[in-house]
């Protein structure tokens, strides 16, 4: 845009395009480009409601098309080490919290919603599921991993301690449901224990058992499942994480992946 003195009624479309067209040039973010065209258009808006100008050059400009976030994940390592036996209060309570998160992708909503009568294991088979409610009070199975199994159980030896006040599977010192922003306080405080990066958070968990259950060859639909959505795309956008690994195993089994030796 034109030097400060510039004014307002002397803006026009092309001004509003060319600034941001300069931006671009200059290495701006498109998310930057956007807020500052959302900005300009505000600033017109007003502008038009005090009759300070008559019209807003800035309306109608689509805003730089954003590109897509992929999911942020943990490497294994750092998953491993929130996993490990600590010394600290509530550890069985947080072991077996993790489980679900990690070890069944589950929404962090959906792991404290968790009732006791919502499990079924079979202790002596390490062997059970876990029924959640989901997004838009849908409801649905999954399946508990061997691990998680064994971290619930030793969770449900000590729940009792708490003097539970309700069915919740998961309680806070009080025997009352434990809450969302508690087990997200709970992460901070455990990741600074183990090591783990301090960004972590309950989706980040998930996001990282999606990846790794694609790494391990599992299928988008049953990922589908386990995670809960109503939509294969919002399932296939963690493919964009792993192209190299899913690259790697395209050249290794695809007939036509190589290309014929010259005879």
């Amino acid at each position: 845009m034109p030097s400060d003195q510039l004014l307002i009624t002397h803006v026009n479309r092309e001004m509003v395009q060319d600034w941001l067209v300069d931006g671009h040039s200059q290495g701006f973010a498109p998310a930057t480009l956007a807020r500052r065209l959302s900005s300009l258009k505000s600033l017109f808006a007003f502008a038009l409601r005090q009759k300070l100008c008559d019209d807003n050059p800035a309306s109608g400009i689509r805003s730089p098309k954003l590109g897509k976030r992929l999911p942020k994940i943990l490497p294994q390592h750092q998953t491993q080490a929130l996993l490990e036996t600590t010394n600290r209060n509530f550890d069985e309570r947080e072991l077996a919290l993790l489980a679900l998160l990690y070890g069944c992708g589950l929404r962090v909503s959906e792991a404290v919603g968790v009732n006791t009568h919502d499990l079924s294991m079979n202790f002596v088979s390490k062997m059970g599921e876990v029924r959640v409610l989901g997004k838009g009070n849908k409801e649905r199975v999954v399946p508990l991993p061997e691990v998680a199994v064994e971290l619930v159980e030793r969770w449900l030896q000590v729940r009792g301690s708490f003097l539970p006040k309700d069915n919740a599977l998961f309680l806070n010192k009080f025997g009352q449901r434990l809450s969302v922003r508690s087990v997200q306080r709970m992460l901070k405080s455990r990741a600074m224990e183990t090591g783990a990066d301090m960004s972590i958070t309950p989706h980040k968990l998930r996001h990282s058992f999606a990846t790794d259950m694609l790494n391990g060859g599992a299928n988008l639909r049953t990922i589908q499942q386990f995670l809960g959505h109503a939509s294969l795309a919002s399932t296939e956008h963690y493919t964009h994480v792993t192209l190299p690994q899913l690259q790697q195993s395209y050249n290794h089994a695809h007939p036509r992946a190589k290309a014929k030796s010259n005879k």
